[in-house]
Parts: structure tokens; sequence; C-alpha cells
């Protein structure tokens, strides 16, 4: 926990990289909650997440070490783990130790892949998985073959990016653009849907403003997935990827995925107008100075037209073994009387 952010980090499934940047056979190295990590892709395509230190005498696995099969080779006495972190082999000994053979020595971690991207389960207490990551249909739609991602890295932590799509009244304040209510708004365990539609006046592609029905809808799927669906004038699909590097600092990824549209065309301009808006000071950039600057508090001073923020609150305390405030209980006190 940092002074700024009293909450520990939230478990979940979080991004830790894209499936196309790791090859069958390579081995990268990672830091993400607050952990040095290990990740390679066995020969037959299955990826492994392990701690770095090889529990026989301490070789550093990413430095040097290899992947052999459907194992990872230790760079120092050649030693194989699996993806489960059993030794599968050791080219100098007669046996594996007794202690040891068909049980994990090394340290690893869950992990998935869905819609293009490499999911590990992250929990402080090492809990196995209580969710799955929520596969998107436009992924593998031949129609949907447009992908542009774009990243950012800066003092936060996930609650407060999850939270400021509640967050209403800012969106005049820093983006100068009118609130997006909430709408039809549900809670079901650890996810949470919003859909909103309505009519909205757009230019055409004859220059004639028009008046046509536009919807977005919003989930959260746990602490680490989110998507946001964009349908109407422009129809895309946005990817929300926050994944904790440590107690105060985030990697945030955008991946927008839409069909295909000629090069200059109006529906081209279209779109990249929607994802400059989105990532630009009317979006994304306009947060990022405030968030990688403001503190967390546990009893903000609300009105009546900042928003559903408690609500939101007591959903995303779930993430939080103990609670987000430590020695307040699971559901801390001042959110104990939310129910909206």
């Amino acid at each position: 926990m940092s002074d700024r952010f009293p909450m520990p980090m939230p478990f979940g499934w979080f991004c830790i990289g894209y499936s196309d940047e790791l090859a069958v056979g390579e081995v990268q190295n990672l830091h993400y909650f607050d952990r040095d990590m290990v990740m390679f892709r066995t020969e037959s395509g299955k990826v492994g997440l392990t701690d770095p230190v090889c529990p026989h005498l301490g070789a550093h696995l990413g430095h040097g070490g290899t992947v052999q099969g459907e194992s990872i080779r230790c760079p120092f006495h050649h030693w194989h783990y699996d993806r489960e972190g059993v030794i599968t082999e050791i080219p100098y000994a007669q046996r594996i130790p007794p202690k040891w053979e068909g049980k994990p020595c090394l340290k690893t971690y869950p992990v998935c892949e869905k819609n293009e991207v490499i999911w590990a389960w992250y929990h402080p207490e090492d809990a196995a998985p209580d969710h799955a990551v929520i596969a998107l249909d436009e992924i593998d739609d031949p129609a949907w073959k447009e992908r542009q991602r774009f990243e950012w890295t800066f003092n936060s932590c996930p609650q407060e990016i999850a939270e400021n799509g509640v967050d209403v009244a800012h969106f005049n304040s820093v983006h100068r653009m009118d609130a997006v209510p909430e709408g039809e708004t549900t809670y079901e365990k650890h996810v949470r849907q919003s859909k909103v539609s309505g009519m909205r006046t757009v230019t055409d592609e004859s220059g004639n403003e028009v008046q046509v029905e536009s919807t977005i809808e919003v989930v959260q799927n746990g602490a680490g997935q989110k998507w946001v669906r964009f349908s109407g004038f422009m129809e895309y699909l946005l990817q929300v990827l926050v994944t904790p590097v440590n107690d105060s600092t985030v990697n945030l990824r955008f991946i927008y995925i839409h069909q295909p549209y000629a090069e200059g065309s109006f529906e081209h301009q279209g779109i990249q107008a929607a994802i400059e808006s989105t990532n630009g000071q009317r979006g994304v950039e306009g947060d990022i100075p405030i968030w990688h600057n403001k503190f967390h508090l546990r009893n903000p001073v609300l009105c009546d037209g900042d928003g559903p923020i408690m609500r939101f609150r007591k959903y995303f305390s779930q993430f939080y073994v103990g609670g987000p405030y430590p020695g307040e209980g699971s559901v801390p006190a001042n959110l104990e009387a939310v129910s909206r």
C-alpha cells in the first residue's frame, strides 16, 4: 500500500502481454504485481509463467533460460521445469529428488489466452481463480479484423481507472463534454454491466446533420477485464486492460477492434476521429494527469451530481482480500449503507 492509495493490489485476471508478441520457444522477463516473473511459450504453443529464481541454486531463469519441449531449462545446471513448476529433467542426476518428484518446487501462476491477450491470475494469498476471463465474439469474427493498440504507464491503481466511468461530473470539467449517464446498470457478483442508448446528432457523408440511435455498453469482469462496445454511427469494440505494476503504478492498454474501411473513406475518418477523441484530451490523456497525482479518499465529500461512486466502490471492494481498507472488514463501514 502507498500513501496515496490505502488499498492493496486487487486480485483477478490481468493482461501481461499480447499473444502475438510471445513466439514459440521465446522467454520474456516481466514485472507486474510488484514481482519479477518469467514468461515462456512451449513448443506446443502453451504459455508458462513462473518465478524467476531456479529453486536448485538460484539462477535467474529469464537470463539465459531456454524452452526445451514443454519445459523451461535453467541456464546454470540445465534443470528442466514444466508449466506447473515440476522438475521434468536433471541431465546429470540418476533421479529427481524424491521429495519433489511429481510435485511443483518452482512457483508458477495461472495463465490463459483469450481475446488475443495473455492473462495472468494474481492473488496475494495464491488462491485459485474464482472466475474466468470472458471471450469476446468480435475477436473470431473475420469481419472485425482491424486492431489498433495503445499503451500508457503512470502512477495510479486499478480501482481509480475503473471508477472513472461512474464519475459523471468530471466529463464536463476534464473532457469538456456532456456526461454519459449511467443508463441501465446491473451488478452480478464479479460482473458489472451498463448500457446507455439514445439519439445522437451526427454529420453524415454529405455534410448533413442526422439523428442516429447510439448505444454504449460497458462490462467490467473482475478487477482486470473491461470492454466497451460502441454502436450507431460507428461500430467498434474497445478492450480496456489495466494491470498493476506495483501498489502505485499501473500499465494501461487500449485495444480498438473494428471492421476494415478503405484508407481515407468517410468511415475510416470516422473511426480514426473516435479513437483520437477517446485517447486524447477528451478521453484518457485528459484523465492521466489527474490519476497520476490524485489521492484515494476513504470518505470523500460527495454531492448529488457525482454519480454512483460509492455503489461502484462497494462492487469493487470484493476484489481485495480483507476489503480495500485493511482493518475495516470485507465491506468497509462507509459502504455498508450503499444500496444503489
